[in-house]
């Protein structure tokens, strides 16, 4: 069947547009899906959009990879997927998508497509807070209350981690992560913030520091927020070069600094502190769907594909209005 799908794409820094193309046939291993809803991951596709620092500036990009949809058509070595399944992947934003079983998974019952869509970017997530290795009663600073940030800060007291302490520029931020369960929320233009910290955590800094900027100027800010002998997890991909005095806010102090990207994972077999991609996706919609994840409150606009361009406008020049955004696919 020749089918014809829609999709966004860059074209160029800065343009977006969504554009026709054909669908190709599926080969025996893969799954057809029609698209219900993507999530816009904000710190990634927008730094990507925008050609910044440590991205790979080459136009045009077909972005996104958290689509949750219906599967319509499947290959003949499928076994455990069928036509009518609710599935989220690691795809596009485009409306129809192909993927294998290893990229594949079953939405929960309970879980609306929207809330399903957010799987990927809790699993990112979820990668770092595990690098992290909280103890229960180990105080976690997140630096950046975006969307990962956001689900940073509930996954490290999910994790047992009192307190949590949100920090960000953006009030409308820190609004959602106190109703979402952070215990603190300091914004650093009203507050003295190492002073504010200090006060919280009894004069020591925060036990462990998560930076989910971005900015790479926070990361010699993130260092001096870690207490003597704390960890400092890199969560957000910074875009940029940063200036660090490694002997008084690295080795004098005794900090542990780990980067956590995403693609730092195992790539078969889950353990301690480090479980593979599909384990990790897996558990994030096992915990949204029992609600120790809540996304809801996460998701700030939700608006028809064709409005793509907007979307992706709005979540580069108003950030103190927008954490979440979803596409709607429906109409495609």
């Amino acid at each position: 069947m020749n089918r014809i799908g829609k999709r966004v794409i860059f074209k160029a820094p800065n343009v977006v547009e969504v554009e026709r193309f054909k669908v190709r046939p599926i080969n025996d291993d893969e799954v057809l899906i029609k698209t219900v809803s993507t999530l816009i991951s904000p710190g990634t596709e927008t730094a990507f959009l925008q050609a910044l620092p440590n991205t790979p500036r080459r136009f045009p990009q077909y972005p996104g990879y958290s689509n949750a949809g219906i599967v319509v058509e499947v290959g003949k070595d499928i076994q455990d997927f069928k036509v009518g399944d609710r599935v989220v992947s690691p795809t596009s934003h485009s409306s129809f998508v192909i993927a294998n079983e290893q990229n594949l998974f079953k939405i929960p019952n309970n879980l609306s497509f929207d809330e399903a869509a957010f799987f990927n970017l809790t699993a990112i997530a979820l990668q770092g807070v595990r690098k992290a290795q909280i103890e229960i009663g180990n105080s976690v600073l997140v630096l950046g209350l975006g969307l990962v940030g956001q689900l940073a800060a509930q996954l490290a007291k999910l994790n047992g981690a009192f307190p949590v302490i949100g920090v960000d520029l953006y009030d409308f931020r820190l609004k959602v992560a106190k109703e979402l369960g952070t215990d603190y929320v300091i914004n650093p233009k009203e507050s003295t913030l190492i002073s504010r910290v200090k006060e919280i955590t009894e004069g020591k800094g925060a036990d462990i520091v998560l930076e989910v900027t971005g900015n790479p100027d926070c990361i010699p800010l993130a260092l001096k927020l870690a207490k003597r002998c704390g960890k400092v997890i890199l969560l957000g991909s910074t875009r940029g070069e940063s200036t660090v005095n490694f002997y008084s806010d690295v080795h004098r102090k005794g900090i542990t600094i780990i980067g956590a990207h995403n693609s730092v994972r195992p790539r078969y077999e889950s353990f301690r502190f480090y479980w593979t991609r599909y384990d990790d996706c897996k558990l994030a919609l096992k915990l949204i769907a029992n609600g120790r994840i809540r996304v809801k409150e996460l998701i700030s606009l939700k608006v028809d594909y064709t409005q793509a361009a907007k979307a992706y406008e709005k979540l580069i020049k108003a950030k103190n209005e927008v954490i979440g955004v979803i596409l709607d696919w429906r109409n495609a």
